[in-house]
C-alpha cells in the first residue's frame, strides 16, 4: 500500500482510446478488483501508458464508462432498452468486480425471461441491474412507441488570425430529422418542415425532414417531453481557408448528430 501514494490524486486513464479522468479513491473503491490492485500494488512506471502520459487498458472504452459509475457509487443505471449487458458483464469480470458481474448476471436472466413468455419489453423495464426504485427512472410518454430518432445540424464560424479573439459564429441553418415518419410527427407535430418528403406513409423512414426553429434545445426539449433520451452523439468537422491566402481566417464547418431512444 505503501506505493499508493505516489499516484496522483486525480487520474488520467485511456481505455480503448477512450480518455477519463477520475478520482484515485474511485479507482481503489472496491478491495480486490483489479483497479484497486493495479493502483495500489504497483508504482506509476509500472504501468502502461499512451503517448499522452495517461494509463492505458486495452478494453472497451464505451462500456468503462459504466464500470466508473459502479465504482464511484456501488450502484449502477443503465439506459432503457440497454442490449449490451452480456459484454458489460465480461468486462465487469475483467475488473475482478463480482457483486456488479453477479447483478449483470442477475438482469441478463430475468430479461431473457421476460422474451420467453412473449414480453421483451418488460424485461427491460422490470430487471435493473439495482434495487433502486423504477420511479428514479423517467417514465415513457402514454401510448408512445419506442424507436429511435436523430437530430442533425451543421454549422459554420471563422477564427481570426489571433487565436485569442473571439471565434465569429454563423447561424445554424438547418436542424435536421432522422427517423421513423410516426415518431418525427408525434414529437415535433406543426414545428415540423415535412414539404421535402411529402405523403410518406408513418410506418417508414424518412431522412429529409427538418425542423421550423434553428435552436437545438428546442429539439432536446420536445424529445425530452416525449420520453426520448440521447444515447449517442457525433461529429465531425473540416477547416478550409476564406481564400487562397493562407494568412486569411479559417472557415470551419461541422456537422453533428444526436442518437435519441425510448
Amino acid at each position: 500500500m505503501a506505493q499508493s501514494s505516489t499516484f496522483p490524486d486525480v487520474v488520467e486513464l485511456n481505455v480503448g482510446g477512450q480518455v477519463y479522468v477520475t478520482r484515485f479513491e474511485t479507482l481503489t473503491a472496491v478491495p480486490k478488483s483489479l483497479l484497486w490492485a493495479k493502483f495500489t500494488q504497483n508504482s506509476p512506471a509500472d504501468l502502461p501508458k499512451d503517448s499522452k502520459g495517461r494509463f492505458f487498458f486495452d478494453r472497451d472504452g464505451f462500456l468503462f464508462r459504466y464500470i466508473l459509475d459502479y465504482l464511484r457509487d456501488s450502484e449502477l443505471f443503465l439506459p432503457e432498452f440497454f442490449k449490451e449487458r452480456k459484454r458489460l458483464q465480461r468486462e465487469a469480470d475483467f475488473f475482478q468486480l463480482p457483486e456488479l458481474s453477479r447483478r449483470l448476471a442477475a438482469a441478463s436472466k430475468d430479461s431473457s425471461s421476460a422474451e420467453d413468455s412473449g414480453d421483451p419489453e418488460e424485461a427491460e423495464l422490470t430487471s435493473p441491474v439495482t434495487s433502486s426504485s423504477s420511479s428514479d427512472r423517467p417514465l415513457r410518454s402514454p401510448g408512445g412507441n419506442s424507436g429511435y430518432i436523430t437530430i442533425g445540424y451543421r454549422g459554420t464560424y471563422t477564427i481570426g488570425r489571433d487565436i485569442q479573439a473571439d471565434a465569429k459564429f454563423r447561424r445554424v441553418a438547418r436542424i435536421t430529422v432522422c427517423g421513423k415518419i410516426s415518431l418525427a410527427k408525434e414529437v415535433f407535430g406543426e414545428t415540423l418542415n415535412e414539404s421535402r418528403d411529402p405523403d410518406r406513409p408513418p410506418d417508414k423512414y424518412t431522412a429529409r425532414y427538418y425542423l421550423k426553429y434553428n435552436f437545438l434545445e428546442q429539439a432536446f426539449d420536445r424529445l425530452a417531453e416525449a420520453g426520448f433520451h440521447m444515447v449517442a452523439c457525433s461529429s465531425t468537422g473540416t477547416c478550409s481557408y476564406g481564400s487562397n491566402d493562407p494568412s486569411e481566417d479559417k472557415l470551419w464547418t461541422s456537422y453533428t448528430e444526436y442518437v435519441f431512444s425510448r
